[in-house]
């Protein structure tokens, strides 16, 4: 497969998680703001994420649609997935999880914690995949391999 196709895969599923999760946070918002509020977090802090967390997310999803912007975008969602991962081996390792609501919306709310870790790490490695295959060191080696390959 091309690395271009697989940059584009990787987008398509990263615009895809942003897209429904924001989606699902501010069409049950009411839902959304208690579960926040219920997270092991610095109170001055969980009115800015209950704005901000979709809004970054709208705002990552914009960026892979815009072919100029889609690198910042990759960037972005290795960042936030990077983010979100810790935060949940965090609560794995540190608060009774059974008792914790997840603030994600639809589907993935539905997940247990330790099943959540890994969904946030397989996005987590998407997004790297997607940093590393449009980075410009990748294409110099890729380029290095195809010059010794026909010399």
């Amino acid at each position: 497969m091309k690395r271009d196709t697989i940059v584009d895969v990787i987008t398509y599923l990263l615009i895809l998680l942003f897209v429904y999760t924001a989606a699902t946070k501010l069409l049950l918002f009411g839902s959304f703001k208690v579960q926040m509020t219920q997270q092991p977090l610095p109170r001055v802090f969980v009115p800015v994420l209950i704005i901000g967390i979709p809004l970054i997310e709208i705002l990552i999803a914009c960026c892979l649609l815009i072919p100029r912007l889609k690198k910042t975008g990759l960037f972005a969602s290795l960042f936030l997935m990077s983010a979100f991962t810790i935060y949940v081996g965090y609560m794995l390792v540190s608060v009774p999880h059974h008792s914790l609501p997840c603030s994600c919306g639809g589907i993935i709310k539905q997940m247990t914690w330790k099943q959540h870790l890994f969904f946030n790490l397989f996005y987590t490695l998407l997004a790297f995949t997607g940093v590393l295959l449009s980075s410009k060191w990748f294409q110099a080696k890729r380029d290095d391999l195809q010059e010794v390959k026909y010399t």
